[in-house]
């Protein structure tokens, strides 16, 4: 049976269809903004004050994640809730999703809300709904609680600014990485269309932290920054193309995060790829990895990738791809090396660098030391030395490092004091082994 706008319909089925269709949004993650509670309304944010979920495929799934409404009036070729699929349609109500936030933060399930809508009408009605729901949160329900929307691509620039005031974040989805494949899969959506609300939203946080800066009771514009989605496999673009959009759009929007959406073929159409291994979850996950390291590790794209070696290697993660390929500026001496090439060293973090950068003025560090600040010497004693000396000796060869990082049965030697450097698990040492088969020979016995 289809359900249509208008029609009735129990809460609790729109609930269901709502939270259902907005399983393939991923651009939902921890607050990033502080608002204290007024002691007049309800909730507060604080910036790791978000409780995450995943869903069975590693999706967050944090929030209350919902749409307004499925319906929509573009024939997206990836998107389920396009216009010629016939889906079970619902929407909300303003109070409805006002009522459902409440009930759901009073019961603590949820921190906030993440809501999205599929076009209703018109872009500008779409963001217009949008805006009515969050006005009526904040102001009549005063809800302080976390507030993520997404703003919609051709609506009016007046109502994305004044929604902007009453939210955390906003998002616009930039869908595809590049136009070519917008225009092919998206016919309704155009580049310039997705990029002109992200600037108006670039603009409005610059405005806003001015403004702040000199009147600290002025209000803030989405405080906790804007983010973006991009499907990963619909089109054939390489990795290299992915990461290098990525890197574009943190440098000329200043955006908080770049979301990557591993494509799942949920309608048939001649225009979509083929999923025989289903969606391409491990190439997602190395460009989250390969993102990491442009926004924390300063890395640049065309470090890690390059039109000759266009995509990631799967069976490495990228930080490790890279050092084994660049073995020139390897081993690094821990004692004496700066922070930025302690960053490129595989196993090595952001905090475990600044770790070593602040123990080794009282002292010059060893493994033992190193092993009891974090470091995952399983990577990084190929990489490393303490005082010139490396753990043990290691054949500085692309292939053979190759091979002892992807072999997860590789074991480090153990030093006189019994020490051993690798992360150890239940019963994984021959002699936890012995002494589980004589428990379980005492046991039958």
């Amino acid at each position: 049976m289809e359900f249509r706008i208008g029609q009735e319909m129990p809460l609790i089925k729109k609930l269901e269809i709502l939270t259902d269709a907005a399983k393939y949004d991923v651009s939902c993650t921890s607050s990033g903004s502080r608002r204290s509670g007024d002691g007049t309304g309800i909730g507060n944010t604080v910036k790791a004050g978000i409780c995450h979920s995943f869903s069975a495929d590693g999706r967050c799934i944090s929030l209350l994640k919902i749409l307004l409404t499925n319906e929509c009036i573009y024939d997206c070729k990836y998107c389920v809730n396009r216009c010629s699929n016939d889906v079970a349609r619902a929407s909300f109500t303003p109070e409805e999703v006002c009522r459902l936030t409440i009930e759901f933060y009073r019961r603590n399930y949820i921190e906030g809300l993440f809501l999205s809508s599929g076009i209703w009408q018109d872009p500008t009605f779409t963001m217009g709904m949008i805006y009515r729901t969050v006005l009526k949160l904040r102001k009549v329900y005063r809800f302080r609680g976390y507030i993520h929307v997404k703003a919609i691509p051709g609506a009016d620039p007046e109502v994305v600014r004044l929604t902007g005031f009453l939210v955390d974040r906003m998002s616009v989805n930039l869908e595809l990485p590049t136009a070519e494949g917008l225009s092919r899969l998206a016919p309704n959506k155009h580049r310039k269309t997705i990029l002109t609300p992200m600037r108006q939203i670039q603009n409005g946080i610059v405005s806003s932290r001015e403004e702040v800066a000199l009147y600290r009771h002025a209000p803030s514009f989405v405080p906790a920054g804007q983010s973006t989605q991009m499907i990963i496999g619909a089109t054939p673009e390489h990795d290299y193309q992915i990461l290098s959009v990525a890197e574009s759009l943190y440098r000329k929007f200043d955006l908080k995060r770049v979301f990557y959406s591993a494509f799942v073929r949920v309608n048939e159409d001649r225009e979509l790829p083929a999923l025989p291994g289903g969606p391409p979850l491990l190439r997602e996950h190395r460009l989250y990895q390969a993102d990491w390291l442009l926004r924390f590790y300063g890395f640049s794209a065309d470090e890690l990738l390059s039109e000759e070696r266009p995509d990631f290697n799967l069976l490495l993660d990228p930080k490790a791809d890279w050092a084994i390929r660049h073995l020139e500026q390897f081993p690094v001496e821990v004692n004496r090396a700066s922070y930025e090439r302690l960053l490129r060293v595989p196993g090595i973090g952001v905090k475990s660098a600044r770790r070593i950068i602040q123990s080794r003025r009282s002292c010059a560090l060893d493994f033992c030391h190193l092993k009891k600040m974090g470091i995952v010497l399983k990577r990084a004693q190929y990489f490393i030395t303490c005082s010139g000396k490396m753990l043990y000796p290691v054949r500085m060869q692309e292939d053979y490092l190759a091979r002892q990082l992807i072999d997860s049965r590789e074991r480090l030697p153990f030093e006189a004091d019994r020490v051993t450097y690798r992360q150890l698990s239940l019963f994984d040492d021959r002699r936890f082994v012995m002494d589980r088969q004589n428990f379980v020979r005492q046991a039958w016995t």
